[in-house]
C-alpha cells in the first residue's frame, strides 16, 4: 500500500498562507487524493479532493481559500491554503479517497492560525 507523508504546516497569523505537501512512498497516478483535517475534539473531515484527471472539489467553508494539486510525477500532492482562519486551526492529512484505511493514517502536520 501506498504511504503518505505530509509536511508544511506551521503557525500562522489570521489571514496569512501556508503550502502543505503530501508525499507518496509510491505511485499516485491513479489514486483519488484527498486532505484531511481534525481539529480538537472534533471527527476528521475532508476538505478538498481531487480526482485522478486533476477535477477538484471542496467543502464549502474552504472554497475560494484552499487550492489542491497533484504532480504525479513527482508523487506529491499539494494544499495551497489562504486567508486563513484560526478555525482552519487542526492536524492536517492526505489519503486515498476511495479506501482510506488501506493506507492508514500518517502522523498529519499541525496548521495553527492564531494572532
Amino acid at each position: 500500500q501506498v504511504q503518505f507523508v505530509e509536511s508544511g504546516g506551521g503557525l500562522v497569523q489570521p489571514g496569512g498562507s501556508l503550502r502543505l505537501s503530501c508525499a507518496a512512498s509510491g505511485s499516485i497516478s491513479s489514486i483519488y487524493m484527498g486532505w484531511y483535517r481534525q481539529a480538537p475534539g472534533k471527527q476528521r473531515e475532508l476538505v478538498a479532493k481531487i480526482t485522478q484527471y486533476g477535477i477538484t472539489i471542496y467543502e464549502d467553508s474552504v472554497e475560494d481559500r484552499f487550492i489542491i494539486s497533484r504532480d504525479s510525477a513527482k508523487n506529491t500532492v499539494f494544499l495551497q491554503m489562504n486567508s486563513l482562519k484560526p478555525e482552519d486551526t487542526a492536524v492536517y492529512y492526505c489519503n486515498d479517497v476511495l479506501a482510506p484505511m488501506g493506507s492508514g493514517w500518517g502522523q498529519g502536520t499541525q496548521v495553527t492560525v492564531r494572532s
